[in-house]
């Protein structure tokens, strides 16, 4: 029998008061990355009392690691050596599977070769940091396609010439994820068949870019299959905000700020997931294995709040992911997040 699937969250951490997920103080403050590692200690220590396998690092935590005016910044993989490992040893203790996800302007398919140059150096730093910690290969940097600058098939060539450039460290931790504005499930599909690269499937970015009309369980499990055996794959997850959007706007007559209504945006992430569409979702591919990375604004709080949803609604589904059934009458908790908090998710 497949162990549980784990269920994860990404960086910050909303359920608990004065954790931090790096060190984001300026370079005139000298951070550094051992900080950030103090700083996950702590938070580690939240994940295992919350019984949460799972977990996102932020793609922060070596400040100013990679910047090419900063010399003083680029030894700090190599100065937390100890610790870098100690951390490690911790995290295989507490079962968890950790991942890095760099920003979106971490582009290896540009135009351009020096951005290309500099994606790739914060790849090898961040395949570096797993590596220090001791991680196993399903410690993966997840990164999307980048631009289309126009033509979409060169966009997607120019993408695996630059995987064919890449460190055996970082080809060993890369895995490519569809997007929702510009290359779609068959898209990294293509790229997979040219490079060999690992896939993961967004659910949410599925529905929003699908030209080619794949149907969403056909393109997971393709997708399950482009992972290495023995490595287990993981897979995101996320629901669409339906509330109207706040956003300020000129007026064109007094020339005043003022705030203005509009729809949603369906590639916007909700602040916590719909238990419903999840359940379907997993009934559908109750036979596959794979872990869930889920991409919502309230972070842990979705988490935990899912995990209710499933023991009280779809105990078939909590017990994949080895969550006991609770009795129909049960209500989750509430819990009080500050203001800001919420905003800076």
């Amino acid at each position: 029998m497949p162990s549980p699937r784990k269920l994860g969250f990404a960086v910050l951490v909303l359920g608990r008061e004065g954790l931090k997920a790096a060190d984001t103080r300026r370079h005139k403050n000298s951070p550094h990355l051992r900080v950030s590692l103090g700083y996950l200690a702590k938070v580690f220590d939240y994940l295992e009392e919350a019984g949460i396998t799972m977990y996102r690092m932020s793609s922060d935590l070596a400040p100013y690691c990679t910047h090419p005016d900063m010399p003083q910044f680029h030894g700090q993989i190599g100065e937390c050596e100890k610790e870098l490992a100690a951390l490690g040893a911790r995290a295989r203790r507490q079962g968890l599977r950790l991942s890095l996800h760099p920003s979106q302007y971490i582009v290896i398919n540009g135009p351009a070769p020096e951005l290309t140059r500099k994606s790739i150096l914060d790849l090898e730093m961040q395949a570096a940091i797993l590596d220090g910690m001791g991680c196993g290969p399903e410690a993966v940097v997840v990164i999307h396609v980048g631009g289309v600058y126009g033509d979409r098939p060169a966009a997607r060539d120019r993408w695996a010439a630059a995987y064919e450039t890449l460190s055996p460290a970082v080809r060993r931790r890369l895995v490519l994820e569809n997007d929702d504005t510009s290359f779609s499930a068959a898209d990294v599909l293509a790229i997979h068949e040219k490079t060999g690269v690992p896939l993961i499937f967004d659910h949410q970015h599925h529905c929003c870019l699908n030209p080619e009309g794949l149907p969403a369980a056909e393109a997971f499990r393709r997708f399950l299959r482009t992972w290495p055996a023995g490595v287990r794959p993981k897979h995101h997850f996320s629901s669409p905000r339906t509330q109207m959007r706040e956003v300020e706007q000129r007026d064109r007559k007094t020339k005043k700020l003022k705030t203005v209504l509009l729809p949603p945006l369906w590639s916007g992430h909700a602040d916590y997931v719909d238990p419903f569409v999840f359940i379907s979702w997993l009934r559908e591919l109750r036979d596959a294995e794979f872990d869930v990375m889920l991409e919502a604004k309230v972070k842990d709080l979705a988490l935990r709040r899912l995990r209710d949803d499933l023991a009280r609604y779809a105990p078939d589904v909590a017990a994949q992911f080895g969550i006991a059934p609770s009795a129909p009458a049960d209500e989750p908790a509430e819990v009080e997040v500050p203001a800001e908090a919420l905003a800076a998710a």
